[in-house]
């Protein structure tokens, strides 16, 4: 859901720069597969902001995977390391690209068989090796976000145990590094963070989604009280709950705050009447889009 966010940000920006673009570039570029083939599913992949060619890609049952020429050739990097295969969030940090973590467990549960994970991991070199800090009780881990300025500041959104309550979920903060962690937004045993998102221009401002769920063997229930919609602007020492404009009752949420203009947020909502909402004045009043 967080993906598809993140691409109608990048449609929306093209669409206001059609005018100085030449259409004939647009029209003969295509997707193509860039491996590696044969892979399975993947909910995460990152890039190295000061490395255009360096990727990394979490699958949910293969660990983590390594490209250094734009995905001709693809290492995995963590066999060996990591106790769990299934990666479910990535992240590298923008001032120390060396500096990676992985949080484990596949956040896009499904109703047949999603692997956990056990916690947060560490590679201190690039992805050479990784080291397990902790977090082992978070079974799935749907966001990693790394302070744009200091890599020992970083935020996992912790969704949780998806067949039973567990106290393992909301949003978790460390400033050593993963040496310690505080659960810095907790709402209750059945609602893990779906979702989590920093302001580039000012990464004290984080967006939070929860999820209200759980697995049963003869059902997937989505929804409840605590999901919903959360805004810090201390760095996660405190959380106010975004409501004006969003449905009462809602199921798996998702957020996204633009890049280029901070004042917009975009929310995604599972609901009665839920879609796509928009905020122009972060994240006060959403309106659905149209």
């Amino acid at each position: 859901m967080r993906k598809y966010i993140h691409f109608l940000l990048i449609y929306l920006v093209g669409l206001l720069s059609a005018e100085s673009l030449d259409s004939t570039f647009s029209d003969a570029m295509k997707w193509r597969n860039i491996g590696p083939f044969r892979g399975g599913r993947s909910l995460t992949a990152v890039g190295v902001p000061s490395q255009p060619l360096t990727y990394y890609f979490g699958s949910v049952g293969g660990g983590i995977w390594k490209t250094t020429d734009g995905g001709i050739i693809w290492d995995n990097v963590s066999d060996g390391f990591l106790k769990t295969g299934s990666v479910g969030a990535l992240a590298v940090s923008e001032s120390d690209p060396n500096v990676i973590y992985a949080g484990m467990g596949e956040a896009c549960i499904r109703p047949v068989m999603t692997s956990h994970g056990d916690g947060v991991y560490k590679s201190m070199d690039a992805g050479d090796t990784w080291s397990h800090i902790g977090l082992e009780n978070s079974r799935t881990i749907s966001q990693v976000i790394i302070h744009p300025k200091n890599a020992d500041l970083v935020y996992v959104a912790v969704q949780g145990d998806q067949y039973k309550d567990s106290k393992e979920r909301g949003i978790f903060r460390s400033k050593d590094g993963g040496e310690n962690w505080e659960k810095v937004l907790y709402e209750n045993e059945n609602s893990g963070a779906s979702g989590l998102s920093m302001d580039q221009n000012n990464p004290r401002i984080l967006y939070a989604s929860f999820w209200d769920h759980q697995r049963k063997p003869w059902q997937m229930r989505s929804g409840g009280e605590g999901s919903g919609i959360y805004k810090s602007i201390d760095g996660g020492d405190t959380w106010n709950k975004l409501t004006k404009g969003l449905p009462e009752k809602m199921g798996k949420t998702d957020v996204s705050v633009s890049g280029a203009n901070p004042k917009v947020v975009y929310v995604i909502a599972e609901a009665e009447k839920g879609g796509l909402f928009r905020s122009n004045d972060g994240g006060k009043k959403l309106q659905a889009c149209k």
